[in-house]
């Protein structure tokens, strides 16, 4: 990971800039830099993933179809941009513009974005195979153009200060203007003071109507592809192992195509934990190079504050879920030279959590994950960003690769429906004939992340809260919040401590991640999938 910030007005100055930017050193602990543009700052974190040389160090400084980075010429240049993110393909997309006469420096991926707006202006962010999030200030014209990828795996936020727009890669680098902080809408792109959205991955324009064998072959095909696209690092890479399906399968990818064993690394409780046989289970069939890491109860409990104040969220679901993946990342950057980590987070929201085996037809289950896809960003995606992003790794998400999430999308929703006894059964068959991984992992029920880690957990974080409040504190203290209102005491924990680091922006997250209270067998009072009445084996 990276982190960017970029203020469009003369109304900062270099020392705001410079400790706005200090508060996202750990996404990007290798270098900074910050310049003025004339009218405005740009400033960059750099973690050193493609193109490691100094060359490739960022803001990019661009004109007359040539990098001027280092060259002490960058009052000639015509456009910066600073960029948090991975291009995919860009190799092919920079021998095309070596072809159009245009010059870079280094290695990196993100070069090549100056010269694509160039070529293209904003239309090139629909030619963008990545995830990524970037401020380019166009110097012919005095303006600033910010994008985002659209899905929302990397970060970006906004605020505006005296009329003038300041975006960052987190809110807890604008915190400090005691402004409102908002999410950039992902698949949009920020110019002349309006968002316009260039790609929106919920809106599927039609349907996928064909026979399962297709549509298993092409699930089965652009998944790889995402998996094999992702493994592409000047760095170690290492993967994040939970025993469940999602991340099994990117293992099982990654492990028939590398030509070394993977690192992988798997956690749970010390008492209970559910997944690390499961996770050793994979491990052993693919022959990783497997880890595991054990947490307490002390561990949870001590970690929940570090965790709110990483997320920049009260939401119950995401902090459980983080507290885990927060832990094990920890382990990860202390004790390995890994840089990059690949995950299974999004399959979830496109085939199906346990809850949506409720749905009440294939129009309601499709407009479920449609919302899913539109929020991710403040849920699942935040959760792994920021737990990866502040270990100083860079989280890449295979299930997010634009190709294969929007096929999926598109499938016929009747066909995603569960009526195979099965959840998520289509991702499953379409790796059937593979042996990637066991055939018991491959059609294992489904175990929520945070249960997963250990059922004691939830139980820990529930203890911690109820010794915070009385029953009459707590009915006092949910009437100090309006929006998003605490309805248990651990989420009121959750939202003191939140409001403690990210004071009155509690509208960054629209709500609670929730099941769809309007289905039947869906209307409950706590996000896991333990009280459900389906939950049945997931938790074995």
């Amino acid at each position: 990971m990276c982190s960017i910030l970029g203020w469009c007005g003369k109304g900062g100055s270099e020392e705001k800039v410079k400790e706005a930017l200090s508060k996202t050193i750990s996404r990007g602990p290798d270098d900074s830099r910050i310049i003025n543009t004339g009218n405005g700052w740009l400033g960059f974190n750099r973690l050193s993933i493609m193109g490691p040389a100094p060359e490739g160090m960022q803001p990019f400084a661009y004109g007359d179809h040539k990098t001027l980075n280092g060259s002490g010429r960058e009052d000639e240049a015509e456009v910066f941009v600073v960029c948090n993110g991975e291009i995919y393909g860009f190799r092919k997309i920079k021998e095309c513009l070596l072809k159009k006469g245009y010059t870079f420096m280094s290695d990196s991926d993100c070069e090549i974005l100056p010269a694509m707006y160039e070529e293209y202006g904003c239309e090139c962010f629909k030619m963008l195979d990545a995830e990524y999030a970037l401020v380019f200030y166009d110097a012919r014209n005095d303006s600033y153009i910010a994008a985002r990828d659209p899905i929302g795996i990397r970060p970006l936020y906004y605020t505006v200060v005296d009329g003038e727009y300041v975006f960052a890669s987190e809110p807890k680098n604008l915190t400090m203007l005691k402004t409102k902080i908002m999410p950039f809408p992902p698949g949009h792109y920020f110019k002349d003071g309006k968002f316009v959205c260039y790609r929106d991955m919920s809106d599927v324009k039609e349907y996928v109507k064909t026979d399962i064998d297709t549509v298993t072959k092409n699930i089965h095909d652009l998944l790889i592809k995402g998996v094999e696209k992702r493994l592409d690092a000047d760095v170690p890479v290492g993967f994040l192992l939970s025993g469940g399906l999602d991340s099994s399968l990117v293992c099982g990818i990654a492990a028939s195509i590398s030509d070394r064993p993977i690192k992988t690394w798997a956690i749970g409780m010390d008492i209970d934990a559910i997944d690390l046989k499961y996770a050793k289970e994979v491990a052993d069939f693919i022959h990783s190079d497997h880890h595991e890491v054990i947490i307490s109860k002390e561990d949870v409990q001590a970690a929940v504050e570090k965790v709110i104040e990483v997320l920049g969220t009260y939401d119950i679901t995401t902090i459980r879920a983080s507290v885990g993946m927060y832990l094990v990342c920890k382990a990860i950057h202390e004790t390995s030279d890994v840089r990059v980590l690949l995950t299974g987070e999004i399959s979830d929201e496109i085939f199906g959590y346990k809850y949506t085996d409720f749905a009440p037809c294939a129009a309601e289950f499709q407009k479920e994950a449609e919302k899913r896809i539109r929020e991710l960003h403040m849920y699942d995606v935040l959760r792994a960003d920021r737990c990866i992003s502040v270990n100083s790794l860079e989280a890449r998400v295979p299930f997010g690769d634009l190709d294969f999430a929007s096929y999926c999308m598109s499938i016929d929703p009747e066909m995603k429906l569960n009526k195979y006894g099965k959840g998520k059964y289509l991702l499953r068959k379409a790796f059937e004939e593979d042996h990637f991984i066991p055939e018991s992992i491959l059609w294992r029920e489904k175990a929520a992340f945070s249960d997963a880690v250990g059922h004691s957990l939830k139980d820990d974080l529930e203890e911690l809260a109820n010794g915070r409040y009385t029953d009459a504190e707590y009915e006092e203290g949910i009437k100090k919040y309006d929006h998003a209102r605490p309805f248990t005491k651990e989420s009121l924990m959750y939202r003191d401590i939140f409001e403690k680091y990210y004071p009155g922006q509690s509208e960054m997250v629209t709500d609670f991640w929730m099941p769809n209270k309007n289905w039947e067998g869906c209307n409950v009072n706590d996000p896991s999938a333990r009280v459900l009445a389906n939950y049945g084996d997931s938790g074995k």
